[in-house]
């Protein structure tokens, strides 16, 4: 299964640490928050890595060039920055069966391999590694409800009045009936063409959209702080592992 990754946001939030680069070159504990992403899509069995590239692309070219711990990458430009739908459009013609979708500013330790098992069941069209966040934070992310067989019925991104605080992470599978959906997917209010009204196309198509609940925790850099936050935690979970005959450990992230 390969594997999308989208990185082609200036980060203005994250400023001042993207003056200068692109957002998913931003170190947390060492390393590019990219080279965490490509690390977690390895460990899951990622054939293929196809990174949606745009601000200050050269950067990440230049520095992880044509492949990733010998998984080939390949490079996609997103020329404006339209949205999500519109960003994975770019990918289209490289997919042309079930993949895995990572938004590249996210940092997981969390039970990926339950959302990428579920797609390979061959019951849902696609499945959403989804999180309860408080109620006042909802409204920063896409929002699902589900039914009680745990299928999303509704997703709606970064509503006022959040219909429930269960939201997406940032890390889908998908068939490559998504791309259909984000061809016939309208500008929002936002002016952008969001993943959002693609799944919710969906949706009223029929297909089924599974929610794995997420098991670990991820944090989103989107702020200064989150990069601290993730630096942190990622550093604690080094410290607190057992050590065995010498050699430290790394936590599975739940899975």
């Amino acid at each position: 299964m390969d594997a999308v990754i989208l990185a082609a946001g200036q980060g203005t939030r994250l400023r001042p640490l993207t003056d200068d680069k692109p957002k998913g070159m931003v170190e947390v504990a060492g390393k590019p928050i990219l080279t965490h992403c490509f690390e977690r899509l390895i460990e899951l069995g990622a054939s293929g890595l196809h990174v949606v590239v745009g601000y200050k692309k050269q950067a990440i070219i230049n520095y992880y060039e044509d492949e990733f711990e010998g998984v080939p990458i390949t490079y996609t430009h997103q020329r404006e920055q339209k949205g999500l739908a519109h960003a994975l459009l770019t990918v289209e013609e490289h997919i042309d069966d079930d993949f895995m979708l990572m938004l590249g500013d996210n940092i997981f330790e969390a039970n990926l391999q339950d959302v990428v098992n579920r797609q390979r069941e061959e019951r849902a069209d696609a499945a959403f590694l989804v999180e309860e966040v408080p109620w006042d934070e909802a409204s920063r992310y896409g929002v699902c409800d589900t039914n009680k067989y745990g299928e999303i019925t509704n997703v709606v991104e970064k509503p006022d009045d959040p219909p429930s605080n269960l939201v997406m992470t940032g890390f889908y599978t998908f068939s490559p009936a998504i791309f259909h959906a984000c061809h016939l997917v309208q500008p929002s209010d936002r002016g952008e063409y969001e993943i959002s009204d693609a799944v919710d196309l969906l949706l009223q198509s029929g297909r089924t959209i599974d929610a794995i609940r997420m098991n670990g925790w991820r944090t989103d850099v989107g702020y200064p702080e989150d990069r601290d936050a993730a630096e942190e935690r990622l550093q604690g979970e080094v410290e607190t592992e057992p050590v065995q005959s010498g050699v430290s450990t790394t936590s599975s992230g739940g899975e």
